[in-house]
């Protein structure tokens, strides 16, 4: 690569195994990869943990916890306790950011800044718990467009907003250009959170149309769509951010393709658009 920074996500070739991962990984040159809950719980985790070491390859960030947005005590008590088990995931793999999906509307509800203070409530509990492991939480702002069922946190602004109410070495944000590419207050954002410290994470996918039905598997190659790569990883290092960028590609398409062949178009790609 040719910036040794390319974090490839798990799952951008999820037909692959970890171990098939790992190997890939070692024989591209490729260090840097984030990892995705169910399937290092399906393989172990302290497995997984032994995997990588083993491997040279470091976790640059866990995912997912959230879902914070229950509004039945006892929902919401299960939440808690499946972050925080997310939280040990992450420091057993060595990593120090677990992304953070925050949850969409309860069923029947319409109240967005309930939906939204209840995500704050939430970091409240778990923050502390997880600095005391060394994990910092990232909030990930998703596009509008899984705003009732995934997440009501839509901007960087709205992801500031209750991340700036803790330390920022406890919550912070994820950049995901395939999430804020169209938003006019994106780089004003991205600058806010550089300036607290509070970008956890750069990830990268790119926005192609149509979508397919369903929507979450629409994510595109890079330099198959719209977004400006180097615009964004412009206005991200402006902030004194040099850590890793990770490539997340959810893709039918990708996924039925060769791995090897999938994560070397990826760097080439990254190579190309981003770089």
């Amino acid at each position: 690569m040719s910036d040794g920074r390319l974090s490839i996500n798990q799952e951008t070739i999820k037909q692959w195994s970890l171990p098939e991962l790992a190997e890939g990984c070692a024989k591209a040159g490729i260090d840097k990869a984030g990892l995705w809950r169910a399937p290092v719980q399906a393989y172990g985790i302290e497995r997984t943990a032994r995997l990588l070491a083993d491997s040279g390859l470091s976790v640059t960030s866990l995912c997912r916890g959230g879902f914070f947005t229950a509004i039945d005590p006892a929902e919401r008590a299960r939440a808690l306790d499946d972050n925080r088990a997310a939280v040990d995931e992450a420091a057993a793999l060595s990593t120090d950011t677990l992304v953070l999906v925050s949850g969409g509307l309860p069923a029947g509800s319409k109240d967005l800044h309930g939906a939204r203070e209840r995500i704050a409530d939430a970091l409240g509990e778990l923050a502390p718990y997880a600095a005391e492991r060394g994990v910092r939480l990232a909030i990930e702002p998703l596009h509008p467009m899984f705003a009732s069922d995934r997440c009501v946190v839509s901007t960087l602004s709205q992801a500031l907003d209750i991340a700036e109410r803790f330390p920022a070495e406890q919550v912070g944000v994820v950049v995901d250009t395939y999430h804020i590419w169209w938003d006019d207050q994106a780089a004003a954002q991205i600058a806010r959170a550089g300036a607290g410290g509070r970008i956890h994470s750069f990830q990268l996918a790119d926005w192609i149309t149509p979508l397919p039905a369903g929507v979450l598997l629409g994510r595109g190659q890079l330099g198959d769509g719209s977004v400006d790569f180097r615009a964004f990883r412009t206005l991200v290092e402006a902030t004194g951010f040099d850590g890793p960028i990770e490539v997340e590609i959810f893709n039918e398409a990708l996924w039925a393709r060769d791995g090897a062949e999938v994560l070397a178009e990826v760097a080439s790609r990254y190579d190309e658009h981003a770089c």
